[in-house]
């Protein structure tokens, strides 16, 4: 009796908390584009938690694509797969992934009450921790032959080729396989190149990578241990941050620093800039702080946590750092406060339509710290002269999200295929959709 009485304790609580918090007073795309509003912070005692539930879509539904495109499942029956990669001979490398243990990280009451975040948006289930390949043989469109590629892995994230040697993140670890073109199965254990920040709080676990372009060197992403530092600057020690590495020796430096949580990464048309998105801090209110794309410079450190978006002080962060916040660099574009941009892949050598041909997908996986949602959906940056444009982003894939807020999808790793079809990793609907031209 005392154990159901404490239960039902805990969910009239969680309800209470989901109904309370602020609500946004701008549209997203007040918080979208080179120059974004940001309001005054918005603090409150309970933080705004507005959870998407995990639904799955229902049979015969799909997403919403953009005009002049459609969509269709080229896998679907996957298990939380989070992250792509495209294989030269154009089978698809898929993450089936999750977060690694991590008791550290839900303590407390704050931390109980993540976990009931993540339990309701389908993100607690145990890593499936394997990467799977899909290959279309007979180019219709749809995975006709699936195999494990590699399996007993720790929650695998970033993947790439880099001559024979295929590199996996892990949540701890980037690791090296040999690779054949045409191979199914890897049975030869990883060869560890470097550690990577993690341990039993490991609060941003999802490390990606992206090879430069002589394939010299590895451009790992590593995000934060904390959402503003509140575990002490100590727990950050190589965090919010892009490693760069050296393939042959693992020998490693901070690229840039101050990216609160990196995820995904793309070179420029041409093999110019380092790209990636960044999801920012939560806990200012509804209408911050915009998540951000942004070209990446060598040295260069982008405020978290003392400041957001440039110089805007976070007054949460104590002692602070004026020296610091002085050369924060402003990112190039907003991308909407709370989206939880994490996808991102280059348009070069897509054949959707035309006004799909310069510029950057982003997967937006989806809010939980803003009222209403925001997220959920895949768009387009258009970039003019190597960067994002005055254009609004284009939506690319909708249609996540049911009339009664509840989440059939959550779309993650965005990739091109060897067709130049853009496929989107949904980690709810535990599909990867295929959006191609009519």
């Amino acid at each position: 009796m005392r154990r159901c009485s404490r239960t039902l304790i805990l969910i009239t609580l969680a309800l209470v908390i989901s109904a309370c918090g602020e609500m946004a007073t701008l549209p997203v795309s007040a918080g979208t584009g080179p120059r974004p509003s940001l309001p005054a912070p918005q603090q409150t005692m309970i933080p705004t938690v507005n959870i998407a539930p995990a639904r799955g879509w229902p049979a015969g539904t799909k997403p919403i694509a953009a005009a002049g495109t459609s969509v269709a499942a080229f896998a679907s029956g996957l298990e939380h797969p989070r992250w792509l990669y495209v294989l030269p001979n154009g089978d698809v490398l898929v993450a089936e992934t999750n977060a690694p243990p991590k008791p550290d990280d839900a303590q407390g009451i704050k931390g109980w009450l993540m976990g009931l975040v993540m339990t309701r948006a389908g993100a607690r289930a145990p890593s499936a921790n394997r990467v799977t390949l899909l290959r279309d043989s007979d180019d219709d469109g749809v995975a006709d032959l699936r195999t494990v590629l590699l399996d007993e892995l720790n929650s695998p994230f970033g993947m790439a080729l880099v001559g024979n040697n295929l590199y996996v993140a892990n949540s701890d670890a980037v690791l090296r396989f040999p690779y054949t073109d045409g191979a199914t199965h890897i049975p030869t254990p990883g060869i560890k190149v470097v550690d990577l920040p993690a341990g039993t709080i490991n609060h941003h676990w999802t490390k990606n990578l992206i090879a430069s372009q002589d394939g010299s060197k590895l451009y790992v992403t590593v995000g934060s241990n904390s959402n503003v530092g509140e575990r002490g600057m100590a727990a950050e020690a190589g965090r919010a941050a892009i490693w760069e590495v050296e393939i042959e020796s693992g020998a490693h430096r901070i690229f840039a620093s101050g990216l609160r949580n990196p995820n995904g990464l793309a070179w420029a048309e041409g093999g110019g800039a380092l790209w990636t998105v960044v999801n920012e801090r939560d806990e200012l209110g509804s209408d911050l702080v915009p998540d951000y794309l942004t070209s990446v410079r060598d040295g260069g450190f982008y405020g978290w946590p003392y400041s957001y978006f440039g110089q805007h002080v976070d007054e949460r962060v104590t002692p602070q750092q004026p020296e610091l916040v002085a050369r924060a660099i402003s990112p190039d574009y907003a991308l909407g406060p709370h989206t939880a941009s994490l996808g991102l892949a280059s348009s070069l050598g897509t054949s959707l339509p035309p006004a799909f041909n310069n510029g950057m997908f982003v997967g937006q996986h989806g809010s939980w710290n803003r009222r209403p949602h925001s997220g959920y959906r895949v768009i387009f940056v258009p970039f003019m002269n190597g960067k994002p444009g005055p254009e609004p982003p284009v939506d690319v894939l909708t249609g996540f999200l049911s009339e009664d807020g509840e989440a059939f999808g959550r779309p993650v790793g965005v990739a091109l295929d060897k067709r130049g079809a853009l496929l989107v990793a949904d980690d709810v609907g535990n599909v990867i959709w295929r959006v191609s031209s009519r």
